[in-house]
């Protein structure tokens, strides 16, 4: 079977892999689509998220949705062999204090798809079949298309941050930052109520993808003359990944407003206003993956086929490389997604001889990433 494989920074290979075998508890998924995240680019153009380095080849993606094509202990719950779904890519580890507390999208000891953030790292979604828990894979809902179900994981970021950030309904929210992630914070905030939606980036295309996400407004960001610019907003998201993003958003949030932190800062300091955090009683809050907002998603892709529109471009597996330099190319696109082909049409795999290794399960103990361009507040 075919998959990719980063093998250091710069070295993204499509190669044959051995194919997994489902054990106990798992399902053998055949993948149609992977979605190329930015903690996906950043493994390939740095060798490495944040802290987290690649120390070994390892098969990224972690926005994946194909069919269910055999389980290792099959229940009546599990949907049916041939069911298209969708796979939730983390696996908390149910017993730390934040699971306890019902906070499992920041569990301390999770595995997430496509991830170095543990040794041996927890392999990804780009490949023809994968192993993952029985319980992560969801059926997809009646009329979800596979292609739009692929947009599921980022788009349960984006639900996740504007839940953190508390009733939106009748407010003006701020959205620094129109890459994909950004572009589905649009989304999930017109789908909260919000009244009106204003984003900020420097790249007109990227503010023509937030328009068609449903932003009322859009705002060059290197322009402070920009008729757009608010005065004030009650709510603000940072989807950027950059210092500058939270810092206008910390100026345009009126007094005892929210800010929302989505996108993933540089490693080490980062300059920001924090005396207005203290003068204006603003509310700062991170927001970092998500949990069941994953379902949410899929109901939301499922009534609304205007998310089509932040798909950009279908690449085939085989020509990944160029997937991954346009999608880093946010001039030129939104949302890219790999292409794994049609499971009915492809050959049978041989088996495996270690049973549900290939794709997904390791032996390691994990953590979990964003910037502009990369799936803030999601990726490993």
């Amino acid at each position: 079977m075919l998959g990719c494989v980063i093998h250091g920074r710069g070295d993204l290979r499509v190669e044959e892999l051995a194919p997994p075998v489902a054990g106990p508890g798992e399902v053998l998924v055949a993948v149609r689509y992977g979605g190329v995240c930015g903690s996906d680019l950043h493994y390939w153009r740095h060798g490495g998220v944040g802290d987290f380095r690649l120390t070994e080849p390892m098969v990224p993606g972690h926005e994946v949705v194909g069919t269910a094509v055999a389980y290792g202990s099959p229940t009546a719950s599990d949907p049916a062999a041939g069911t298209p779904v969708a796979v939730h890519p983390a696996t908390p580890c149910g017993v730390c204090p934040e699971c306890a507390d019902g906070r499992r999208n920041v569990c301390r000891d999770t595995r997430y798809l496509g991830s170095a953030a543990r040794t041996p790292h927890v392999q990804g979604g780009f490949a023809d079949l994968i192993v993952v828990p029985a319980a992560q894979v969801r059926p997809l809902p009646e009329g979800l298309p596979p292609r739009r179900a692929a947009l599921a994981e980022p788009l349960a970021v984006a639900l996740h941050a504007v839940r953190r950030a508390g009733p939106v309904a009748g407010r003006h929210v701020l959205v620094t930052g129109a890459g994909p992630i950004g572009c589905l914070v649009v989304a999930a905030a017109r789908a909260a109520g919000a009244a009106r939606v204003t984003v900020t980036d420097l790249l007109p295309t990227a503010l023509g993808y937030a328009r068609a996400a449903g932003a009322d407004t859009v705002v060059r960001a290197d322009d402070p003359a920009d008729a757009g610019w608010p005065a004030e907003v009650e709510v603000a998201v940072e989807a950027s990944g950059v210092a500058a993003g939270l810092d206008t958003c910390l100026r345009l949030v009126r007094r005892g407003g929210v800010v929302v932190q989505l996108g993933m800062l540089p490693p080490g300091q980062s300059p920001f206003a924090g005396n207005l955090v203290v003068s204006r009683e603003i509310e700062l809050r991170g927001a970092f993956r998500f949990d069941t907002e994953f379902d949410e998603a899929l109901r939301l892709l499922a009534a609304e086929p205007a998310f089509d529109a932040l798909v950009s471009a279908v690449v085939p597996v085989r020509d990944a490389e160029s997937a991954f330099a346009l999608a880093a190319d946010r001039g030129r696109s939104c949302k890219v997604l790999l292409d794994f082909g049609d499971p009915t049409h492809r050959p049978a795999p041989s088996p495996s001889p270690f049973p549900g290794r290939g794709t997904e399960t390791d032996a390691g103990a994990d953590a979990g990433g964003a910037g502009a361009g990369r799936c803030a507040g999601s990726g490993p």
